[in-house]
């Protein structure tokens, strides 16, 4: 996040660690509730009054970073007059104020701040508006649990005060966690109840808002009239209200609906309303989704030039933002459009730092299961000492009372005694062998999940030192694959028959990796890449790849024809190796995941794409190392133009 301090000493104005815009429009003397909150006769609890809702009238979900400013002048003056509801209200706003533009970290930070506060002042609808607010930042980054948890207790706290507000946004929260569960009809039950609510209390914002989640709830399970409708019905109070946050992700919504129906003018011209809008607050993650999404409609109308203007646009909002998986869509849609226009090097580049994106969010995906794991072991091993704990209390309780009775019934107290330690060693001694097979099982998944990324000697390397090291490669068999017309065969299948189809395959060849001994590097959209000879050198390496590569073109070329009979849909694919030297490691610092660098990358990769369906084409230097193997037929190409390469010498192979 860029930091930009503002330092005007002849006006005293405050120095901040965030980015905001000082609005013009506060001076202004004909606002009543700014006029309020300059009165200094008044009593300063109707001040803050005012304040409070002037940030959210006028500033909150136009601009959001001008309702920070507001805020932070109703947080110090609250500050230095003891008033901690007005303290905690303020942080809280803060924080809708970063959660509006996508600073999910810094939300959440004024929202915990503001939490505690509330709970100091036994501020119940404080409590209750801020958990709500909590449980939504943990819905956008897709941890339901955690989120169901906050909004629960949200619930409770406005049921406890029958805070009917508070009850109708939990309500909406929760059917928002059965919509992430895709449990559709439970989620619009939820939010009809929110609605119906709202409508109780005139409360247009989130009558507005439970339409606007009653049309994705409808979009989601297919029913698209009437999500449009639902959503239309949003935009109208939405427009009436002035809420302009929300106005711009329902229209951005319309045009995914008319997107989903192949209506792309009509779609494209919701996507430029909605840019326009969330433009006008600063909400540069709406302009993001809107830009990606006209970048698809180019996309899928072969308007390739259009496409990449838009997706390079949303490729260097979302590396702003530091949205991973918004650059991984930018890169991979760039990869496939260059590809379409026959930009081979731009294709290449754009694969990849697509690999890089994809790469970036398995590491995020494996730190999180890690972590979890880690944590349900520390959990499990807490529990083990608590009991260990209780254990030894209750032994010494049990020989304190053996010592105050011994002289009343000595030998029966003694036997019930040593029967009751008897029969509690024996239960906690099942507890702990119990406990320690989980935790031994919980330590086998995490192995397992370290294995499945990385090569067994760099996870070993890794988990003995905390790091591990690059190594060079003098000679390694670099393979890669592509599936022939895959853009224009994904726009003829369901993207679940898709995703079906090229798991059929990669599973295949997956298999014949380990068959092989050859270490798959890493997968994406329908690239395959391996490599043999690493991170364990071996003689037969170059001879393994190329006998996996054919392996791969018979599972293929027989479930063409398989699919074929059938009159299915089945990928036809190219195949090339290279064998020289490379450079292999972990990405990045303390990242888990293993990739390999240099010129032999990039000329195998020229080796597939110069390379032809249902064959596998192989470099010169590839060939020079298996010449003499007597499996193989080898037929000359030539010296074919490379780009970026010049003149390389190719050779088709195959088995005798």
């Amino acid at each position: 996040m860029k930091i930009r301090l503002l330092i005007l000493l002849s006006l005293g104005v405050y120095m901040f660690c965030f980015s905001y815009t000082i609005p013009e429009q506060y001076q202004k003397k004909n606002d009543p509730l700014w006029n309020t909150w300059q009165n200094e006769t008044l009593a300063d609890s109707t001040r803050l009054e005012s304040l409070k809702e002037f940030i959210w009238k006028r500033y909150l979900f136009r601009q959001p970073d001008s309702a920070f400013y507001f805020a932070q002048q109703q947080y110090d003056f609250a500050e230095e007059r003891g008033l901690k509801r007005f303290m905690a209200n303020a942080l809280d706003v803060q924080g809708i104020s970063f959660s509006i533009r996508r600073q999910n970290d810094n939300a959440l930070i004024h929202y915990q701040k503001a939490l505690k506060i509330f709970e100091e002042a036994d501020d119940k609808q404080g409590i209750a508006d801020c958990l709500s607010h909590i449980g939504t930042v943990y819905s956008d980054r897709d941890n339901n649990l955690e989120a169901l948890d906050y909004h629960l207790r949200s619930l409770k706290h406005s049921e406890d005060i029958n805070y009917l507000k508070g009850i109708s946004r939990a309500s909406g929260n929760i059917g928002l966690i059965y919509r992430n569960s895709k449990d559709y009809d439970k989620a619009i039950e939820y939010y009809n109840k929110a609605l119906l609510i709202s409508e109780k209390l005139g409360d247009e914002r989130t009558i507005g808002n439970s339409y606007f989640n009653i049309g994705v709830a409808h979009r989601k399970s297919g029913d698209l009239e009437k999500a449009i409708e639902n959503f239309q019905e949003a935009s109208e109070i939405q427009e009436r209200i002035g809420d302009r946050f929300s106005l711009a992700n329902t229209i951005n919504s319309i045009g995914n609906v008319y997107l989903k129906q192949e209506e792309y003018d009509e779609a494209l011209k919701y996507y430029k309303r909605s840019i326009r809008i969330n433009e006008e607050i600063n909400n540069v993650g709406g302009t993001l989704n809107a830009i990606n999404n006209i970048g698809d409609i180019y996309l899928l109308k072969e308007q390739y030039r259009k496409a990449i203007t838009n997706y390079n646009k949303s490729a260097v909002i979302a590396k702003e933002l530091g949205e991973i998986d918004k650059q991984y869509d930018a890169y991979s849609s760039l990869y496939v459009a260059y590809k379409n226009l026959g930009n081979e090097d731009q294709a290449l580049y754009y694969l990849e730092k697509t690999i890089i994106a994809k790469d970036s969010l398995n590491e995020v995906d494996t730190a999180k299961k890690l972590q979890q794991h880690e944590f349900d072991k520390e959990r499990l091993q807490d529990s083990l000492q608590n009991e260990e704990a209780k254990l030894k209390t209750e032994m010494a309780h049990q020989a304190e009372v053996r010592k105050k009775e011994k002289n009343k019934n000595l030998a029966l107290g003694a036997g019930i005694f040593f029967l009751l330690v008897s029969g509690g060693l024996y239960g906690r001694w099942r507890y702990t062998k119990k406990a320690k097979a989980v935790i031994e099982k919980e330590k086998d998944r995490s192995e397992n999940l370290l294995l499945n990324i990385l090569p067994a000697e760099v996870a070993e390397e890794l988990k003995e030192k905390g790091e591990a090291e690059a190594q060079d490669f003098d000679m390694v068999s670099i393979l890669f694959s592509d599936f022939k017309g895959f853009t224009g065969m994904s726009e003829k299948m369901t993207a679940k028959d898709l995703v079906a189809n090229i798991n059929e395959c990669f599973k295949a060849f997956d298999a014949t990796m380990q068959k092989y001994n050859i270490e798959k590097i890493k997968t994406i959209g329908d690239a395959y890449m391996a490599a043999g000879g690493l991170p364990v050198k071996t003689n037969d390496s170059v001879k393994n790849t190329v006998l996996a590569a054919l392996e791969m073109q018979d599972f293929i070329i027989k479930l063409h024809k398989e699919k074929e009979t059938k009159g299915e849909h089945a990928f036809e694919m190219r195949v090339g190796i290279h064998t020289g030297p490379v450079v292999a490691g972990i990405v990045g610092v303390k990242k888990f995941q293993y990739d390999i660098w240099g010129d032999t990358v990039n000329t195998a990769s020229r080796m597939e794409s110069h390379g032809e369906i249902g064959k596998v084409n192989i470099s010169e230097d590839t060939y020079n190392y298996i010449k003499d193997e007597p499996e193989f037929i080898f037929e000359s190409r030539g010296k074919i133009e490379a780009k970026g390469k010049g003149e390389v010498e190719m050779y088709f192979v195959s088995l005798k």
